[in-house]
């Protein structure tokens, strides 16, 4: 199983990134996925999930409005669009991979993809 993010970078303060999750050696439409960050100094925060089908998708309070998680299961890869960014936003972000049935847990996780909000 391998999960590989990308499409961070630095963006300012209202701007918008689009994060990608590449996914191998498993099949992936049959997971649920996520997105979890992890801001300097601060634990692991739950972002957004997605159902094995992509037509369930849920999000933490603080990124609801502003982010959307979709998935495209014939490129086998999560993604995660990321508008009006604040600096409150910034932090690594990882996807990683739930269960069949639901994202309560984690066994798969990616390297991670830095997204930096500053002007």
């Amino acid at each position: 199983v391998q999960l590989v993010e990308s499409g961070g970078g630095l963006v300012q303060p209202g701007g918008s990134l689009r994060l990608s999750c590449a996914a191998s050696g498993f099949t992936f439409s049959s997971y649920y996925m996520s997105w979890v960050r992890q801001a300097p100094g601060k634990g692991l925060e739950w972002v957004s999930d997605i159902n094995s089908g992509g037509g369930s998708t849920y999000y933490a309070d603080s990124v609801k409005g502003r982010f959307t998680i979709s998935r495209d299961n014939a490129k086998n890869t999560l993604y995660l669009q990321m508008n009006s960014l604040t600096p409150q936003d910034a932090a690594m972000y990882y996807c990683a991979r739930g269960g069949p049935t639901g994202a309560t847990m984690y066994d798969y996780w990616g390297q991670g993809t830095q997204v930096t909000v500053s002007s």
